[in-house]
C-alpha cells in the first residue's frame, strides 16, 4: 500500500499545514514523494506499475487516481504501449497527472523538456495542421496555449456504414488561421475533402459511471463514437497512427483498465484532506470507485454531498492548519450547484423539456450524461470569435428546419455534433464534459475558451443571466475545485 495511504489523518493534516504556511511550492518538487506523488509524465513504453492508488500535484493541491482491481503493470498493456507509428500510446493524451486528459500547463512543461519533441506534438493533431513546420511554438499554440488537439472528419457526413449523409446546410471557411480547412492537402478543397475542428480530450477515468445501465451511449465531444471500443480503435488507428487495427484483446484491455480507474481531487491547500472519515461522502477517487451511486449529479434533491454540513460544524479545523472558511464556502457551493434555481432558455438540446422551466447546475450536469448541447461556446459573431480557431459560415437548406436560435445563416468555430448528423439544428452542440479533477485540467470547454474555473463559472453566469452574486461565484468555483 503506498505510504500516502498509511498516513495517519493527523499525519496528513500536519503536512497541509506545512504547505499552508510556506506555500503551494511544498506541495511540488522533491518533497512529494512522501506523499506517494507519480511520475508528472508518464510516457509511452516507460514500464513498471501505476499504483493502485496515486497523487499528483496541481495549483489546488492534489488530485488521485485509483485503479479498483488493483495496481497496473503497464509493460506491454495497450493502454501504455504505442500500437502505431509516432511513438503515441493512449497515455500520451490522458495523462494521471492530469486527471486522465492533459493539461495546457502540463503540455507547456512537456514542451520546454523536450524541445518540443515529445510524440503528444506529433504533427497528425498536435500542431495546428500537419503542413506547418514542426517543431516550432506557433506551429502548435491552440494545442500549448488551449490545450486542443486537431480533430479531422469527413465532409460530407459518413454514417455507421460508410455511406454519404447528405447534410442540411453548406459550410463555409470564413476564417482559416491555422490553414488546415484551406489546405489542398488536409481542406475542403481536397479530393476527399475534411473540416478540421480543435478540441480538448476527455477525460478517460470514471467511466465506469457512464456506461452502467446505458443504452445508445455515445462518447467524443461530438457523439461520433458508439461504444468505448470503438473509440479505443479510432483513437489508434487516427491519433497513433497505426497501420494495422488492434486486436480485440488489446480493445478489451484498454476498455478494462478505462472502466476500473477514478479520478477525482483528493486535497486541497486550503481545506486539507478531501476524502477524510466522517466528510463529504463522494469526494475522492475512493468513494468513487466503493460507491454505486458516486456520480456528480444524480437527483438534485438528494444530493451526495450532503454530508458538507459536517465541515460547516466541524471546530479545531484552524489547529490543524486547514482554512475552516473555505471548507464553508465549498458546502455553500454544492448548494448554490444542485439547488441555485436557474433558467435555461434559448440551448438547443435533445431533451425540449429541458427549457425553459426553473433547472439547476446538477440538472444537465449529471455523471454518465452523453447528451449534446448548443450552449454558446462555439456559435458565435466573427468579431468575437478566437482569431486562432477557424470560422465557419452555416447556410441552412431552406427545406431544412432552421436553427432553433440563430435560424438559416449563422457562424460557428466548431460545428459539434452537426458534422456527424448533417443537420441544422446540431451546428454548435456539444457533449458535456465530466466535472471531475478539474483542478488537474484547465483549460475548460470543448474548445479551451475558459482558463480558470472562475471564467467557467462568469460564461455560465452572463450565457443564462442567472444574477451569481460574487459570494455564490466563489463559492461555486471552490466547489468544483475540489471535485
Amino acid at each position: 500500500m503506498p505510504l500516502r495511504t498509511k498516513i495517519a489523518s493527523h499525519g496528513f493534516r500536519a503536512a497541509v499545514t506545512v504547505a499552508l504556511i510556506l506555500g503551494p511550492a511544498v506541495l511540488s518538487g522533491q518533497s512529494t514523494s512522501a506523499y506517494g506523488s507519480g511520475p508528472v509524465w508518464w510516457n509511452p513504453g516507460q514500464g513498471g506499475l501505476l499504483p493502485w492508488d496515486q497523487a499528483y500535484e496541481n495549483p489546488d493541491g492534489q488530485v488521485g487516481i485509483v485503479n479498483r482491481t488493483g495496481a497496473v503493470h503497464t509493460e506491454d498493456h495497450p493502454f501504455f504501449e504505442s500500437l502505431g507509428t509516432n511513438r503515441r500510446a493512449c497515455v500520451t493524451c490522458h495523462q494521471p497527472s492530469s486527471g486522465m486528459s492533459v493539461s495546457a500547463a502540463s503540455l507547456r512543461q512537456r514542451w520546454k523538456e523536450t524541445d518540443g519533441r515529445d510524440p503528444v506534438f506529433a504533427a497528425v493533431d498536435g500542431s495546428n495542421c500537419p503542413d506547418l513546420p514542426q517543431g516550432v511554438l506557433n506551429s502548435h499554440s491552440l494545442l500549448l496555449e488551449r490545450g486542443l488537439f486537431r480533430i479531422s472528419l469527413p465532409w460530407p457526413p459518413r454514417s455507421a456504414g460508410g455511406g454519404v449523409i447528405k447534410p442540411e446546410f453548406k459550410i463555409e471557411v470564413v476564417r482559416d488561421e491555422a490553414g488546415c480547412n484551406t489546405s489542398p492537402v488536409y481542406g475542403l478543397q481536397r479530393k476527399s475533402p475534411s473540416i478540421s475542428v480543435y478540441r480538448r480530450p476527455r477525460i478517460a477515468a470514471n467511466l465506469e459511471y457512464v456506461v452502467a445501465g446505458r443504452d445508445g451511449i455515445t462518447f467524443m465531444a461530438d457523439g461520433r463514437e458508439p461504444s468505448l471500443i470503438s473509440q479505443a480503435t479510432t483513437a489508434v488507428m487516427v491519433h497513433e497512427q497505426a497501420q494495422t487495427a488492434p486486436t480485440p484483446q488489446q480493445l478489451r484491455r484498454i476498455v478494462d483498465f478505462e472502466t476500473q480507474i477514478y479520478a477525482a481531487q483528493i486535497s486541497d491547500i486550503r481545506g486539507g484532506l478531501l476524502n477524510e472519515k466522517r466528510g463529504p461522502l463522494l469526494l475522492g477517487p475512493e468513494n468513487l470507485s466503493s460507491k454505486s451511486a458516486g456520480s456528480l449529479g444524480g437527483d438534485p434533491g438528494n444530493s451526495p454531498f450532503l454530508s458538507f454540513d459536517v465541515w460547516q460544524k466541524r471546530t479545531g479545523e484552524r489547529d490543524l492548519g486547514l482554512q475552516p472558511e473555505f471548507r464553508a464556502s465549498v458546502a455553500r457551493g454544492s448548494e448554490v450547484f444542485f439547488s441555485r434555481p436557474l433558467r435555461i432558455p434559448d440551448t438547443v438540446t435533445l431533451d425540449k423539456s429541458d427549457q425553459p422551466g426553473m433547472q439547476t447546475c446538477a440538472s444537465c450536469h449529471m455523471a454518465g450524461t452523453t447528451r449534446w448541447m448548443d450552449i454558446g461556446t462555439t456559435n458565435v459573431p466573427p468579431p468575437k470569435a478566437s482569431n486562432q480557431l477557424p470560422v465557419f459560415r452555416i447556410t441552412c437548406d431552406g427545406a431544412a428546419p432552421a436553427h432553433p436560435l440563430l435560424g438559416r445563416v449563422f457562424y460557428t468555430q466548431d460545428p459539434g455534433r452537426a458534422l456527424i448528423s448533417g443537420k441544422c439544428a446540431d451546428v454548435g452542440s456539444i457533449v458535456l464534459q465530466q466535472l471531475r479533477a478539474l483542478a488537474a485540467r484547465a483549460p475548460y470547454f470543448s474548445n479551451g475558451s475558459a482558463r480558470t474555473l472562475r471564467e467557467v463559472v462568469d460564461f455560465y453566469d452572463r450565457r443564462f443571466a442567472i444574477g451569481y452574486t460574487e459570494q455564490e461565484k466563489q463559492d461555486l468555483v471552490n466547489f468544483l475545485s475540489v471535485l
